[in-house]
């Protein structure tokens, strides 16, 4: 059975906030390398008990979160820049899973959450609403790969259920704020949200290990999360200071060609 893992920092227990975790300048960084990695291999090791006999992680956050001497010695990792769609992914894997996902842009109550960047307010695809999850759930799902298990925050939890009713997940933490971050500046959205209460390291190690092996004991009840083309995808920046909100839209028949196009913005009509 291979697996492949994607990976991300700002949905951890115990990682923060984005200031003080999220890039190699910032003061707590190596920590949140650390406390992402353990959860990784948290899930690398419930994949083996499972039976997986072959295990690739992706480091999927931005700046690289994935410290290799304490990564779990059955995993293999692809790491580095540049890096796109589909991050590895092919129809060799049997499941998929996310560890470590933070909420879409705006959601009520996400802890961290964003799309791709702190800057971007929305992003649908054939206008339904995703994040970076909901991409990676279907670019797994372009091979036929379902996603089996995501872990988070509470709201990046409940987004996957959304999508996926019964899949597995595990919450690790769950931030205090209630109320979108609309009209908010990327600055602003970063700061939004960053108070939460967190499980401890080690009990949210637990819960994925164990949710790790469940999800792929139940992998022939989940089924991919999957949009038909063809597809919009549409973009939407916050304001700046300086600049209102800007919108870019991108059309094709293949969801990869979809993914990897680049993206003109033009200023909104608000």
């Amino acid at each position: 059975m291979r697996v492949y893992i994607m990976t991300d920092l700002e949905g951890v227990a115990g990682v923060l906030s984005w200031h003080d975790y999220g890039a190699p300048e910032h003061r707590y960084y190596e920590i949140g390398r650390e406390l992402t990695t353990l959860e990784v291999s948290a899930a690398v090791q419930g994949c083996v008990d499972a039976g997986a006999d072959e295990i690739l992680v992706v480091d999927g956050h931005g700046h690289g979160a994935i410290n290799q001497k304490l990564l779990h010695p059955a995993a293999k990792l692809l790491a580095g820049r540049p890096m796109g769609y589909p991050f590895g992914c092919n129809e060799t894997f049997d499941a998929a899973m996310m560890i470590g996902q933070h909420a879409k842009s705006n959601t009520d109550g996400g802890h961290l959450s964003h799309t791709g960047s702190f800057a971007v307010e929305e992003l649908t695809i054939n206008e339904v609403s995703v994040g970076e999850m909901g991409c990676n759930m279907l670019f797994t799902a372009y091979f036929g790969v379902p996603t089996v298990l995501v872990s988070g925050d509470v709201a990046a939890a409940e987004e996957a259920r959304a999508l996926v009713p019964n899949i597995e997940t595990v919450a690790v933490k769950e931030g205090l704020k209630r109320g979108p971050a609309t009209g908010l500046t990327g600055e602003q959205n970063a700061r939004h949200n960053g108070a939460a209460i967190h499980l401890h390291p080690d009990e949210a190690r637990r819960l994925i290990r164990n949710a790790a092996e469940w999800a792929l004991h139940r992998l022939d009840e989940i089924k991919p999360f999957w949009l038909e083309p063809p597809y919009e995808l549409v973009s939407i920046l916050r304001r700046t200071d300086q600049e209102p909100r800007k919108i870019a839209r991108c059309h094709s028949d293949d969801l990869l060609e979809l993914l990897r196009m680049p993206r003109t913005y033009q200023p909104m009509d608000d």
